[in-house]
């Protein structure tokens, strides 16, 4: 088995595939069985890769982790989809720790932040205006990186 890193000519976009042998690629392109698995794109050819060449018996063999990103920079569908999978689970595990106080967001993280009542863990709504005046106040708040159906909404 072989594997090649392969590109598309409609996006350029980068993915692995493997194969029996380097002739048994050549086949399948010619008769365009191979598709870009982000755009469908069969028009495909080799990407440039670097070779694994064989280290000298004296010296150590040091292994490196796999890189999370093509040499062009642009992060694999694969990659994508794992990452947000573990920032969705992730603030699946937190929210439950976390209290909903819906559109009061801005008054009740300020309300922590000056000490009228103790800090914990919250989550609401908050418009652009008044995340960016918490902001400017120096009160920390970020956005939920998944969207969440606010607790009111769910039948």
């Amino acid at each position: 088995m072989i594997v090649f890193d392969l590109c598309c000519a409609a996006g350029d976009h980068r993915f692995e595939a493997w194969f029996a042998s380097s002739d048994s690629f050549v086949d399948q392109q010619a008769r365009r069985l191979i598709a870009c698995p982000v755009c469908g794109d069969s028009d495909v050819r080799k990407a440039v890769m670097a070779p694994r060449v064989g280290v000298k018996s004296n010296q150590q063999i040091v292994s490196k982790p796999p890189a999370a990103e093509p040499v062009d920079g642009e992060p694999s569908p694969a990659l994508m989809r794992r990452v947000i999978a573990e920032i969705a689970a992730r603030q699946a595990e937190m929210l439950p720790h976390s209290r909903w106080v819906g559109r009061d967001f801005a008054a009740a993280a300020r309300a922590m932040h000056e000490g009228r009542v103790a800090e914990k863990p919250i989550h609401g709504q908050a418009s652009p205006e008044e995340a960016e005046a918490l902001r400017e106040d120096g009160i920390a708040a970020m956005p939920l990186l998944v969207p969440i159906v606010p607790p009111d909404a769910v039948n």
